[in-house]
């Protein structure tokens, strides 16, 4: 994955195994933030309040650094461990994926659980569409109405999307455009006498490919 490109999913997918009765119902689903997870773990505990288990794993950021696993009373490493495993072998993140048990009256020791918990994931993430996204930045000039031409034809070259505009006395833009390609763009714009450019406070992500699918990798 390069630096500003990432993968996750385009909506919620479900799966669904069986191993000894016991039943295990999985989602996928794209998140951005903790407190999305919460919400989204608190909706499913409500929805199934009377399963034995609601374990789970999550994977945030681009690069792929802010993430966590939960067992839900389930042996210690048996259940968030192997799906968050599956997040990582299909390198994805804005995710989280969540694995509900019914208890089937049979004991599935740890390798067993492993394995249950790890196909319940795989089968989530077969059924997701799964895309690729680019980090962007956001910038914003200002620059003198007699230099509009020349401000234009360098964003008809390297493609940037206007978010905002307005054309006065003084005109102001906004752009949005790919992490690896924004310093070109603003190296050609301060380049001007009277544009002032300055970088948004916040990162955005805007679909890459939203139609492109790739496989998911077995585990």
């Amino acid at each position: 994955m390069t630096s500003d490109v990432y993968k996750t999913i385009a909506a919620v997918s479900e799966g669904y195994v069986t191993e000894q009765r016991s039943k295990f119902i999985s989602y996928a689903i794209p998140v951005k933030t903790p407190e999305e997870v919460k919400e989204k773990i608190d909706a499913f505990r409500k929805q199934y309040y009377d399963a034995r288990h609601i374990c789970w794993a999550y994977m945030l950021g681009a690069e792929r650094l802010q993430y966590r696993a939960n067992d839900d009373g389930e042996p210690s490493s048996t259940a968030g461990k192997p799906i968050l495993g599956v997040i990582n072998s299909n390198g994805l993140t804005d995710v989280l994926i969540v694995v509900i048990r019914y208890f089937g009256g049979i004991k599935l020791g740890t390798s067993g659980l492993i394995a249950a918990y790890r196909a319940a994931a795989t089968d989530a993430v077969a059924h997701a569409e799964i895309i690729e996204k680019t980090v962007d930045e956001t910038i914003t000039i200002e620059f003198a109405y007699p230099v509009l031409n020349d401000v234009m034809k360098i964003i008809k070259e390297l493609n940037p999307q206007i978010l905002a505009q307005k054309f006065d006395t003084n005109c102001e833009m906004t752009l949005q455009i790919r992490k690896s390609e924004s310093e070109k763009l603003k190296s050609r714009l301060i380049h001007f006498p009277s544009p002032n450019v300055n970088l948004a406070p916040t990162e955005s992500y805007l679909p890459l490919t939203k139609e492109t699918k790739t496989p998911a990798s077995p585990i």
